[in-house]
């Protein structure tokens, strides 16, 4: 009976050595799958990271490139200093991009006009006003408004608004500059409002209750503590959704026309820089022709000012940031 419990207890001894050697190779091949996994993981992530920049540069490059290619046929000082662009003339053609560039200012200032009132007004109602009820409702309602295909707001504005500006505005063009203005206006008012009621709401709430306390209403807390100290963001917010407006193709496309012209009129017909590149990849020009390459100057032109003023909405928001 001894050398029975002897012999079994060795037995037990020895599969109990097996079974954490089991356990410490077992957790040796986890450690090497983890550390492997630890490796890879960073490595993929930066490539699919990198997809972004090497995008962006390769836009760029193309851009420059075929922009480049387009100046080696036109003088850049007639692009940059002459007002008539006429590409497609029977002659050489005249490349100014002074219209295409102040159909696109017209555009964004008339959509500014409407939309920053109209998104701030929103936004200082739905940041200080509004209950949380009220605000869980408005606000997505509000920013369906983006989410709305911008063709429906060309033909919108070409088959409503049109008509109905003719009635007050009797000189008014079937294509023109104001009606794409405004529909372009009322697209970016979700940008203005909900950005600047993210930023107002940011603001803490001790700030609001020791201004009511020292007898302030709720609209000056509003508009002299409130707007102040979210201004960083609400400016920020403003020139995203003016960047937005230039770039705008679709709703200018259909109802602004395609008429360069180099004055301030709103009721002619214009042509903005992306309305021309519309225009021209639709098979307007063929490949090779400096009709074709003049899309990629305008391009490069367009993403200058969407460039500079996307610094600027970056500067605007580093310089003015408050600290809580």
């Amino acid at each position: 009976m001894w050398m029975k419990g002897v012999f079994t207890l060795a037995n037990s001894n020895s599969t109990k050595a097996m079974s954490v050697q089991k356990m410490i190779a077992e957790n040796k091949s986890k450690k090497n799958v983890s550390q492997s996994v630890e490796k890879i993981v960073p490595v993929a992530l930066f490539l699919l990271a990198a997809i972004s920049v090497l995008t962006t540069v390769g836009i760029v490059l193309t851009l420059i490139f075929e922009t480049i290619t387009f100046f080696g046929s036109v003088s850049i000082i007639e692009y940059v200093t002459s007002t008539e662009w006429y590409p497609f003339s029977e002659a050489n053609g005249s490349y100014g991009v002074w219209p295409l560039v102040l159909s696109t200012l017209k555009i964004a200032f008339i959509a500014t006009v409407l939309a920053v009132p109209i998104g701030l007004a929103s936004a200082i109602y739905l940041s200080e006003y509004a209950s949380d009820n009220v605000r869980r409702v408005i606000k997505p309602v509000l920013e369906v408004l983006a989410g709305i295909p911008t063709i429906v707001y060309g033909f919108f504005a070409l088959t409503f608004l049109t008509p109905l500006l003719k009635n007050f505005i009797p000189e008014l063009s079937t294509f023109n500059a104001l009606s794409p203005g405004l529909i372009v206006g009322v697209m970016i008012i979700p940008m203005i409002a909900s950005l600047s009621e993210d930023a107002m709401s940011s603001v803490p709430k001790a700030i609001r209750e020791g201004a009511l306390a020292m007898g302030s209403t709720r609209l000056e807390v509003a508009l002299k503590i409130v707007l102040p100290a979210a201004m960083s963001g609400i400016v920020a917010s403003i020139v995203l959704a003016i960047s937005r407006a230039i770039g705008e193709t679709m709703i200018v496309t259909v109802a602004g026309g395609s008429t360069p012209n180099a004055d301030w009129s709103v009721t002619d017909s214009i042509q903005t820089m992306t309305a021309y590149i519309a225009q021209v990849t639709t098979g307007d020009a063929g490949f090779g022709t400096i009709k074709y390459y003049s899309i990629y100057s305008v391009g490069f032109t367009l993403f200058l000012f969407t460039l500079a003023m996307n610094m600027l909405a970056q500067f605007i928001s580093k310089r003015f940031r408050e600290e809580y």
